[in-house]
């Protein structure tokens, strides 16, 4: 099996050397965790807007893991948030494949992939990459309910 320690520090590694990372976003990476988000988000204790994945234990034993969009506790009115994120962006992310929109609690949206470490490093910066589309109307979202 591989180290998903190191695959995770691999895809931080990526995308650190992207050019739009630089423009105010951050990394959380606790070894078979990961969360992405930008500044602006409420995120600096991990309780805020971010993209979040991890391959843990139960993900390992079924072969399967998410990554998501999250807007936790420490979000701004945190449902007023998620309802006005999912008016500007429901539809797009309903369009993109085996992405589900969930909208309550703390998930905004979710995709489970199959645990298959081919090529498992370039799936996760595919992923992070189609994520980062939303960025636009996450912080315009969240500049209404502020």
């Amino acid at each position: 099996m591989k180290d998903i320690k190191k695959v995770f520090r691999n895809v931080e590694q990526a995308l650190k050397k992207t050019s739009w990372l630089q423009d105010g976003w951050e990394i959380y990476n606790r070894g078979p965790y990961i969360q992405l988000y930008k500044d602006t988000w409420h995120n600096h204790n991990q309780g805020g807007v971010h993209f979040e994945t991890y391959i843990e234990g139960p993900q390992i034993k079924q072969k399967a893991f998410p990554i998501c969009l999250h807007a936790e506790e420490d979000c701004p009115n945190q449902q007023r948030f998620i309802d006005a994120f999912l008016a500007l962006e429901g539809e797009r992310i309903n369009s993109w494949k085996d992405y589900s929109v969930i909208g309550t609690g703390h998930n905004i949206c979710q995709r489970t992939l199959p645990l298959n470490f081919k090529n498992l490093e370039q799936r996760l910066m595919e992923e992070f990459n189609r994520l980062r589309q939303l960025e636009a109307n996450i912080d315009l979202a969240l500049a209404q309910v502020e």
